[in-house]
């Protein structure tokens, strides 16, 4: 067949002004469910109009044959089994193909030509895969492949070829005439987004396990964190976690190393902390200049550190990033954070609180100590030997270990600074002192709105006002958390949600939090 009469057949099958689809088509009509498939919606567009032109061809208001062969962009094997029954059935309702005899064939499968001919001859629904396995043959069974393959295209049958972009685009290097003549149609897969694959995994694990609102969430923010970063395709992403799950009844333990960028995307990624974040760029910048540049004689870095500032202002999570960025430049032999607080480290009796700090030290070293609350360690007021003695035990560390350990003491600023004040050893042992300003409302929101979007929620504008509101009766309350009271927030609003949605089953309305949905209670 003339190829510049195909172009103009399908320019025609195209055309804007000439629509081959007038009517939606839906499942209900055709037994093909095309809407619900994980493609772009131009290709469900296109699938929907082959449908409509075979079923017209059948019926005998179209004259010319059109070769619809399918080039999928795709690995998610799923969709790949679905767009194939679907094309098997478009055919076989419709009469269009030779016959209704189908073959999947694997390039590396395919050994000789005269058996791979024979295959092609006898079947008129041909899905061709593994595409990369072409690069196995030589050139002149390469040539003689793609003569194969040229000498069916044109006739009453139907390829699918399958393989990401880069295979396909790979593929057709050889004979690129070939992808004009033959494949001018192209279905793209998509990927569930975050909250479609959240619903579908409850959906497969709750038949087994029961998920509390604690383990929903965790599974939520599991996916959040990992999906968009996987390495392997959708399907085999969703059936690994969820037998993890229903082996553990947890998520999985996420990866913490990464590379000194990707830390620094994170650090930025954080509402507000604008100085913080600068005095530790500027610390970076300087350890990396003296290990690039051993000649110079810089000074050694003191990197223990004081933070001040009040519950949820983010002082435990920039220090998790300190502790990746000090493993990263090599300052320290792990990437290890370890939290506690002065209970830890204080024993009920004589003589055991040196022995009990020592070992949160040594369990410490090689990483970074956070010791959460430290103002607690301080004898203001009341002479406690047991705190003293836990102290002078932190200082002889801080002094022995000084290129094995980083000690990170946090607290409320009041407290913290009465404590460093009462405590001369401490204070000179003290590289750097991070404030963490309380966040305004506007960065609450914005920190709300952040775990909304990461967790694949659209939130209406009056869902906004009502967190506003909440913010502002609660803002001047004694302890009131920052970031911890938004977190709670969206915890709390997430379990409403999913109770006043658990009789609903469309997507937009499953994916919408409303004014409904922002819940505050018990906090």
């Amino acid at each position: 067949m003339n190829n510049d009469y195909l172009k103009d057949v399908y320019k025609d099958f195209f055309g804007e002004e000439k629509s081959l689809v007038t009517e939606e088509i839906n499942a209900s009509e055709t037994g093909i469910d095309i809407d619900n498939l994980l493609i772009e919606e131009e290709s469900k567009d296109l699938l929907k109009k082959i449908m409509s032109y075979m079923e017209k061809y059948h019926k005998k208001e179209e004259e010319r044959y059109l070769n619809f062969h399918l080039l999928v962009q795709s690995d998610n094997k799923e969709l790949l089994d679905q767009l194939e029954k679907i094309t098997k059935k478009m055919c076989s309702d419709n009469s269009y193909t030779e016959n209704n005899n189908s073959i999947k064939i694997s390039f590396y499968d395919i050994e000789n030509i005269d058996d791979f001919q024979k295959k092609l001859a006898s079947n008129s629904i041909i899905v061709l895969k593994d595409i990369k396995g072409i690069d196995l043959k030589d050139e002149p069974f390469k040539k003689r492949l793609f003569h194969a393959l040229e000498e069916e295209i044109n006739k009453h049958k139907l390829f699918i070829l399958e393989g990401v972009k880069e295979d396909i685009d790979h593929f057709f290097e050889y004979d690129s005439l070939l992808r004009e003549k033959a494949f001018p149609f192209s279905i793209i897969g998509t990927d569930p987004d975050v909250q479609d694959l959240y619903q579908e995994i409850l959906g497969i694990i709750h038949k087994d396990i029961k998920t509390e609102d604690e383990l929903s969430v965790k599974i939520l923010d599991y996916i959040s964190e990992t999906y968009e970063k996987r390495e392997v395709d959708y399907p085999t992403y969703r059936d690994q976690l969820c037998r993890h799950i229903l082996i553990n009844g947890d998520v999985p333990t996420l990866e913490t190393e990464k590379t000194i960028d990707e830390i620094f995307e994170k650090l930025n990624e954080l509402v507000g902390l604008e100085k913080v974040k600068k005095t530790l760029h500027e610390l970076v910048d300087y350890m990396t200049l003296r290990k690039k540049s051993e000649d110079l004689k810089l000074n050694n870095v003191n990197l223990h550190m004081v933070f001040l500032g009040n519950p949820g202002t983010g002082k435990t999570t920039v220090a998790r990033l300190i502790s990746e960025i000090l493993y990263n430049l090599k300052y320290t032999k792990q990437n290890k954070l370890i939290e506690v607080s002065s209970k830890d480290l204080v024993a009920e009796y004589v003589g055991q609180t040196a022995p009990k700090t020592m070992g949160v030290v040594e369990r410490a070293l090689g990483g970074v100590l956070f010791i959460d609350e430290a103002y607690a360690l301080a004898s203001i007021g009341n002479q406690n030997s047991y705190n003293d003695e836990a102290i002078a035990t932190l200082i002889k560390a801080m002094e022995d270990y000084r290129d094995e350990l980083v000690v990170i003491f946090a607290g409320y600023t009041k407290e913290m600074q009465a404590f460093l004040d009462s405590n001369s050893g401490i204070v000179s042992r003290i590289g750097y002192t991070l404030e963490f300003a309380d966040y305004t409302e506007d960065e609450l929101v914005k920190i709300f709105e952040g775990m909304m979007k990461k967790a694949g929620f659209i939130v209406e504008e009056e869902a906004y006002e009502e967190v506003r509101k909440i913010i502002r009766d609660n803002k001047d309350t004694k302890n009131f958390g920052n970031a911890r009271f938004i977190r709670n927030v969206y915890e709390k609003t997430i379990i409403k949600h999913a109770s006043n949605t658990k009789d609903k089953k469309q997507k937009k309305i499953l994916k919408t939090i409303t004014k409904k949905d922002i819940c505050c209670e018990n906090m």
